[in-house]
């Protein structure tokens, strides 16, 4: 398989950086490196590529139901576009359906398709909380992160145990006090507890 111009210049580049931090690109354990680091960032950033119209496949249903729907403790990791280093953690999405609900295995699919991008933390919440708001048109979404930033934790400040919580709330989620306190509530709650 010939590979694409653009794919043998980040190669390149990376062959570049490990001169500049003092290795040798033709040493032997750094030989494959500049393909194994260009193939890993684009799998990393494989959400630019990602459309949510797809992703969403017809998974929206008309269902009577309005309550609160909560899918906890999605996995996700993304890289800080300051950086391009990781920052990984928890994702909790609620919405309030309004005659339409999503299959709950599309929602860690939308966290996935933007936090496979360059991103802050700020802006993936958002991004999650409008793609539902728009799709679903509920009563409500409310979505909470909660990551560790490793540019925290290796680098500048090094904090290893602070953890960034964000939070993006539409409709009853940010009208309603007693929504917001009900969803928050129980993402304290422990399964079965």
């Amino acid at each position: 398989m010939r590979k694409s111009s653009t794919t043998k210049d980040v190669e390149e580049s990376i062959r570049e950086i490990l001169a500049f931090v003092g290795e040798d690109p033709r040493r032997e354990g750094l030989e494959k490196t500049p393909e194994r680091v260009a193939k890993m960032y684009e799998f990393l950033t494989k959400g630019y590529h990602e459309d949510v119209e797809a992703v969403l496949n017809k998974a929206v249903f008309t269902e009577r139901y309005s309550e609160m729907v909560i899918v906890r403790d999605i996995d996700f990791f993304s890289l800080c576009e300051h950086h391009l280093v990781p920052f990984y953690g928890k994702c909790h999405i609620a919405y309030i359906p309004k005659g339409k609900i999503i299959g709950l295995s599309k929602l860690p699919r939308i966290v996935e398709v933007f936090a496979r991008r360059l991103q802050v933390q700020e802006r993936l919440t958002q991004q999650i909380a409008d793609t539902l708001y728009t799709h679903l048109k509920p009563l409500g979404v409310g979505v909470v992160m909660e990551a560790r930033h490793l540019c925290m934790m290796m680098r500048g400040v090094e904090k290893q145990d602070s953890i960034a919580t964000t939070s993006a709330m539409l409709g009853s989620f940010r009208d309603d006090v007693k929504t917001r306190s009900e969803f928050l509530t129980l993402l304290d709650r422990k399964l079965g507890g």
